[in-house]
This record gives structure tokens, C-alpha cells and sequence, in this order.
């Protein structure tokens, strides 16, 4: 059960890739905003950070970043809002696009560009598409001790479900995946929970967990895969939750 869709970083330009060392940023500030500019109370600036170190982003970059969405920086302050699209992809793949923006209006126009030139996207308006997705904690994690019971670790820390990590770019080898899955509202303690017990927090955040994924052929997917890339290349969309394994 993929979380979320994302492209694979070692196939990104070194154009995409810097609008992705922004997006990182950004999430860090977004973070630091909501939970405050200490990573160790903080499960989402933890992952974050996290994220950013493994992608190489500078130490004095994601410093900077947190201090200034702390507001701790006189005279910057982060003004991002977060907006939620929904609609189809080709083939009638549920999408939902959160942005980060400071303006509304030109996400709105940008994402609505995207839906418009593909050939069977449609941008939906609000619930049109919510309801065939989950909104729910993500924490991913991994543990050096690859024969722990995951299934106990997810009961210990309360979490509601837990299923198999298999991402080679998020588990080191040798080592133990998992994503747990929970309320929303329990994010932060299923996070501290899980580091309490030594498991290394990967990702920790609110996600769209599609609850039915269509059969698609090769060729669909790849149509679906393009689609969704056009919607990642946008500098304000923060991230893509779809249908697609």
C-alpha cells in the first residue's frame, strides 16, 4: 500500500532536482511552523530533516530553514498555506495534490493547467474524491534488528496498522522496514513511541492511503506515471497521493 506516489530521485534533472531541494526546504519550515524548531519533539521536522541530510541539502540550509519557520529569523516569516486539490488522472486514477503556497491563485491556475492539457485528467472540486481515500498518521521506520515483530512494535506504540517497508531508497540493508499506519491525531506519539524503541524514523506525516487501486496495463501506467510527474514538476505542489502501485 504505497502512501505516496513519487518519481524516482536518480531519474530527476539537475533542474528537477533543485525544485525538489526546495520542496524539502520547505516541508522543514512548514514543520518548524506547526511543531516548533526542536526535531527530538517533533516527529514531522525529524523526518524531515532526515530527508533533506539524506539528499544532501547543506546543514547550514536546513538549520536556516528551521529557524526561519520558527520565526527565530527577524524579519522572515513563512506565509505558506496548504491547499488540497482533487481529481482523475488518465484512466480515471483518483489524485489528490496538496500544495504549499503563498498564493492560492496561482496554484490553483498551475494544477488546473496540468488537469487541462492531460488527456483524461479532470480536476474535480472538493470531495469528489476524498472519500476513496484514507486520510491518515504515516510513519515509516526502520530497525537494525531484522527479526523484531513489527505487528507488536505497531500494538507497543499505537499504532492501527503496520505493513511491510520494501523501499531500497528508505531501508538501509540489513535492516527492518515498516510503515505504520494511525489516527491523525496520534502521529506524533506513535512516532516517539516507535524512536523509544530504537526504530529510526524514515517519513512521519498526514497521508492518502487509496483504499481501491484500478488494474492498469504497462502502457496505462506509464500515461498515468507522466501525468503525475507534470503535477511533481510544480514548484508549489508538495506532494501527490494516487490510485497507482
Amino acid at each position: 500500500m504505497g502512501a505516496q506516489w513519487k518519481q524516482k530521485w536518480r531519474e530527476l534533472s539537475a533542474h528537477q532536482r533543485g525544485q525538489q531541494f526546495g520542496k524539502l526546504v520547505k516541508e522543514i519550515q512548514v514543520a518548524a511552523k506547526i511543531g516548533g524548531p526542536e526535531p527530538d519533539l517533533n516527529a514531522r521536522l525529524y523526518a524531515a530533516c532526515a530527508a533533506a541530510r539524506k539528499e544532501s541539502v547543506p546543514r547550514d540550509t536546513i538549520e536556516r530553514a528551521i529557524k526561519k519557520g520558527a520565526g527565530l529569523l527577524d524579519g522572515e516569516k513563512v506565509n505558506y498555506e496548504e491547499v488540497l486539490y482533487e481529481g482523475f488522472a488518465p484512466h480515471k486514477i483518483p489524485v489528490m495534490v496538496e500544495c504549499l503556497t503563498d498564493n492560492r491563485n496561482r496554484s490553483f491556475s498551475e494544477v488546473r493547467t496540468v488537469f487541462n492539457k492531460s488527456a483524461g485528467g479532470t480536476l474535480g472540486t472538493a470531495g469528489s474524491v476524498a472519500f476513496m481515500f484514507d486520510h491518515v498518521g504515516v510513519v515509516e521506520a526502520v530497525h537494525t534488528d531484522t527479526k523484531l515483530d513489527a505487528e507488536e512494535a505497531a500494538i507497543e506504540a499505537g499504532a492501527n496498522e503496520v505493513e511491510p517497508l520494501d523501499d531500497e531508497e528508505k531501508v538501509p540493508e540489513g535492516q527492518k522496514g515498516a510503515r505504520f499506519l494511525c489516527d491523525r491525531p496520534s502521529l506524533n506519539t506513535v512516532s516517539k513511541e516507535l524512536a523509544a524503541r530504537k526504530w529510526t524514523i524514515v517519513t512521519a506525516e498526514m497521508a492518502y492511503i487509496a483504499k481501491d487501486y484500478p488494474e492498469l496495463s504497462d502502457e496505462q501506467r506509464e500515461e498515468v506515471g507522466e501525468f503525475l510527474r507534470a503535477l511533481d514538476d510544480n514548484d508549489d505542489v508538495h506532494r501527490v497521493y494516487a490510485a497507482i502501485r
